[in-house]
């Protein structure tokens, strides 16, 4: 019975993401997304709306975070598909031909990789959707600071450009930010906002360390494995070389390869790969999909608290998309008690939002009474991130891993943080030793 209702969630959301982009491709140009608003969805009420898409977006977009890591980044390179792969002057001359100030060098390695980023129905067909959205946000920054506009890649193998991603190390975010570092290059992080989720502020912020890092190892490659594994990683790989070559200096990202962490070794190859795989989706007969949130937006500012329940109801925009494009907001709460905050808006509602303010903000009594009261706030932050975190079931937030040659149960526990032994309870294993590459494992994380 389950099942069949998240078959007909999917379909449904599929077919009003389908009837929306049909009902005038013009709109995808002109921002014109009103039948977000006035919910063009066959009958359906918002809050039905709003729960269907909240169970699409948390079960094939959040969740999929984990499953995107596994399988696109810390890539098996023994089990990667090579059929239908192109030779390797076709590759390597594709490559030569990018206007790049980042170095892009063509091997078997990358050749795997590329592989994988140009299969039909994966990760790149969603990104190359998405990238509608957010590179321009991206390009706008790196051509302020100077910086390389290639590097607006960097998102799409940091996060597959899910704004609310979680890395198991707590990194947050399109940038995947740690907290301190996040908070060290300026962004709020608070029990209302972490702006490491804002698509804006934390672009600035990643611009802001990307040049710092340039500074220090004046090599894109080795810049952006240091974004990914940190300076400390770094700088012991950089040590480790020149340990095992007489005091030599590394120069490149690839003299170093084999002192770097497992996962940051598929890092330059999977950025390579994505930024083959964007500027050449066509040949590769992939199609972005439909982003689910309007492209086209504009921002109102917002000097009072506010609650976006205010907002969707008095403008009928579903709660989801006011979610989708405010993702810095944990709690649906704009906290602008003492300073004033961004909003983000599909864009013909901006003057709707100016015009109904009155009503908007009279609403105030009734949707952030709870938020008064400090000696409830503990308790309200509980209840919304429950309400908004992905499916979960008494054992947890179920994910998948995939096996890889190699790998052991006890490690893989210790990544997760979980025991050998609920491993072998959740997957039904009875020899702990019988593991085969490509088995998939059942995870459930508190």
């Amino acid at each position: 019975m389950q099942k069949n209702l998240q078959n007909a969630v999917r379909q449904f959301v599929l077919s009003a993401g389908l009837m929306l982009w049909t009902a005038g491709m013009s709109h995808a140009q002109t921002g014109d997304t009103r039948s977000f608003g006035r919910l063009a969805l066959n009958g359906f009420s918002a809050s039905t709306y709003d729960s269907l898409l909240a169970d699409y977006t948390r079960q094939n977009v959040v969740d999929s975070y984990d499953t995107f890591v596994n399988e696109f980044i810390d890539v098996d390179l023994d089990r990667v598909d090579m059929s239908g792969a192109l030779p390797d002057a076709v590759y390597a001359e594709r490559l030569r031909m990018m206007a790049t100030e980042v170095q892009l060098p063509y091997n078997e390695v990358i050749k795997k990789y590329i592989q994988t980023y140009t299969r039909k129905g994966g990760v790149m067909e969603r990104v190359l959707g998405l990238a509608q959205y957010y590179f321009p946000i991206f390009e706008e920054a790196l051509y302020r600071y100077k910086l390389p506009m290639e590097l607006k890649m960097l998102p799409v193998i940091e996060s597959a450009l899910i704004p609310r991603a979680e890395s198991r190390a707590a990194a947050m975010g399109l940038w995947q930010f740690m907290l301190r570092t996040g908070k060290y290059y300026g962004l709020e992080i608070n029990s209302f906002v972490d702006e490491r989720c804002d698509p804006v502020k934390s672009t600035e912020a990643a611009c802001k360390y990307l040049k710092d890092l340039y500074k220090i190892y004046g090599d894109w490659t080795l810049v952006i494995a240091s974004y990914n594994c940190g300076p400390g990683n770094m700088n012991k790989a950089l040590e480790r070389f020149r340990s095992a070559h007489g005091g030599a200096e590394a120069k490149t990202y690839w003299d170093i390869y084999e002192y770097l962490p497992r996962e940051t070794r598929g890092y330059i190859p999977a950025f390579i790969a994505a930024s083959y795989a964007y500027t050449y989706y066509k040949a590769h007969d992939l199609n972005p999909t439909i982003p689910w949130h309007p492209v086209a937006t504009d921002t109102v500012h917002v000097n009072r608290m506010l609650h976006l329940e205010q907002v969707a109801t008095t403008l009928n925009i579903p709660i989801e998309v006011l979610r989708g494009l405010n993702p810095q907001y944990t709690v649906d709460v704009v906290p602008a008690k003492t300073q004033s905050y961004a909003l983000t808006l599909p864009q013909e509602y901006a003057a709707a939002f100016i015009r109904q303010s009155p009503q908007i903000y009279g609403k105030d009594s009734l949707y952030l009474a709870k938020y008064l009261n400090i000696g409830n706030l503990s308790q309200e932050q509980l209840t919304a991130s429950s309400s908004r975190s992905g499916s979960t079931s008494a054992k947890g937030k179920k994910i998948t891993y995939k096996i890889k040659s190699g790998d052991i149960l006890g490690r893989i526990a210790a990544r997760y943080h979980v025991t050998v032994r609920q491993l072998m309870s959740w997957n039904h294993i009875k020899n702990e030793k019988a593991l085969r590459p490509g088995q998939t494992l059942v995870i459930y994380r508190k």
